[in-house]
């Protein structure tokens, strides 16, 4: 078990919770303890939301400058921590170290280098005269307190990805990780106050959602709700933010489709398909879900699909040659295969996987990499999300019928579509509902470009320079500029002196 000091991080300190409700991290793929604590209270939560608030004075007056400085400071302190990170957060989800190495903890530090520079690029539209007498200007600025709910399936970039435009714009931030995977983040936040951010300006409340969630979203002092999690919470989460009239962000979650078309390269597809449908155990809501594939093309992708399923290695986290992992807990992994029961019973079928591995993964949460087919498309395994390693391939005939088969869910987080044809591509691009359209790729993100949904999958924008949208407020400013006592729109109003 590691040595845990607490899992909350309120004002610069590191402490336990108030309540009386105990925590066990796990590592879901060995069952493993790594820490245990007791959850955050609602006063937990008020202290830190009122340490943020008297926080937010002095850092919303830092300069760009200071700011950078000390996000770049911050950067370099979770590079030198790069291998600690990366293992703690490859044994609290779950996910293969490669996968922690290779892409979240690069990420991170990648995220807060760019914000370094996206804080001193933070600026409104230029000075105009519109009305002849003024001149008119706007200013950006920080909302104030963000509080900030970040999901289990990539627990420290889900937590950058909140808590880093937040600050770069001069916001202060109380951030709720899961409670199942809260220790990276809580590193996290450690990292910015050695970095020279000051106390208050970054808190961690680690508690449930019912308790610590309910009470910082619905904490009066709170400016901004951000939430990432399921369609379902965000709901709830949209109507307590309501009652205060809060501003609200929202990555719901995704069902992407992954449309392949006749005159498509048939291995880059394959290939792109079990690693979209794969990446993280597929709890990835950006994750392939829905393969739609040229009719003339169907049998030979679902070939190949399975056969570069049956190469993907299950095994031990730490273990570098490890593809894919755990999902985060039994109960996720058991409704994973129970979705998959349930399409099997209405007729589909499980050409791979489909089974609880066992041997030495049944001591963790392991599901096989399954790939389906013959579901309806109104049936549950095509319209609702999975979360988990499971891949669904449904013919087309028509590109008009693959454009309206990929809209045919209530999400639109992500899709991509595969063609040799440019005009194809464009047309995909235009058509398909989603905030992302990868074309020939399925997964890549980058700092620089946002992320974020149409429809169920909620709104707003993660990363890039579109993210300080959310987390500031437009001001105009109006000047007069003639000096003369008498204004021409007076005489609306009155006439006489």
């Amino acid at each position: 078990m590691m040595a845990s000091a607490g899992q909350q991080f309120i004002a610069g300190k590191r402490r336990p919770g108030g309540s009386a409700e105990q925590m066990s991290v796990t590592n879901p793929a060995t069952g493993e303890v790594l820490a245990t604590d007791t959850l955050a209270s609602p006063e937990d939560v008020h202290e830190a939301v009122t340490a943020a608030r008297h926080a937010f004075g002095d850092w919303s007056r830092t300069t760009p400058a200071e700011r950078a400085e000390a996000m770049l400071r911050w950067a370099d302190l979770l590079q030198a921590r790069g291998e600690e990170l990366a293992a703690t957060e490859s044994r609290i989800g779950g996910k293969p170290i490669k996968l922690a190495r290779g892409f979240d903890i690069p990420g991170v530090i990648d995220n807060v280098r760019f914000f370094a520079g996206a804080a001193r690029n933070l600026e409104g539209r230029s000075a105009g005269e519109y009305s002849g007498e003024h001149t008119s200007s706007i200013r950006r600025e920080p909302l104030g307190v963000i509080g900030s709910i970040a999901p289990w399936n990539y627990p420290l970039q889900m937590a950058a990805w909140k808590v880093l435009p937040a600050v770069a714009a001069g916001n202060t931030v109380v951030l709720k990780p899961s409670e199942l995977t809260p220790l990276t983040s809580v590193m996290f936040a450690e990292a910015a106050g050695e970095a020279g951010i000051p106390d208050g300006v970054i808190n961690v409340v680690t508690g449930t959602g019912a308790t610590a969630g309910h009470a910082l979203v619905s904490h009066p002092d709170i400016a901004m709700v951000s939430f990432t999690g399921s369609t379902a919470v965000g709901r709830q989460v949209a109507a307590t933010a309501a009652g205060d009239v809060k501003r609200v962000h929202l990555e719901l979650g995704g069902k992407a489709p992954f449309v392949v078309f006749e005159d498509a390269d048939l291995e880059a597809a394959a290939r792109g398909a079990v690693a979209g449908a794969l990446i993280n155990s597929g709890q990835d809501c950006t994750a392939a879900t829905r393969a739609y594939v040229h009719r003339t093309r169907y049998e030979a992708f679902v070939a190949r699909v399975a056969e570069l399923m049956d190469g993907v290695r299950l095994g031990p986290v730490d273990d570098p040659d490890t593809d894919m992992g755990s999902l985060i807990s039994f109960g996720q992994r058991d409704r994973v295969a129970a979705m998959v029961d349930r399409a099997r019973e209405g007729g589909a079928t499980v050409v791979r996987g489909g089974r609880i591995p066992g041997g030495p993964l049944s001591r963790g949460a392991y599901y096989e990499p399954t790939l389906i087919t013959g579901a309806a498309q109104d049936s549950e395994i095509v319209q609702q999300e999975i979360f988990g390693p499971v891949l669904v391939c449904l013919p087309f005939d028509t590109d008009d019928d693959a454009i309206r088969l990929a809209n045919d869910t209530p999400y639109g987080l992500a899709a991509s579509a595969w063609t040799g044809s440019v005009f194809r591509a464009q047309r995909a691009s235009r058509d398909i509902q989603a905030g992302c359209v990868w074309i020939n790729d399925h997964i890549p993100i980058i700092s620089e470009m946002p992320h974020g949904g149409y429809k169920a999958s909620g709104f707003g924008k993660d990363m890039s320079a579109y993210s300080f949208e959310d987390y500031t407020n437009v001001k105009h400013v109006m000047s007069e500029t003639t000096g003369a006592p008498r204004k021409s729109w007076h005489d609306l109003v009155f006439t006489s002196g």
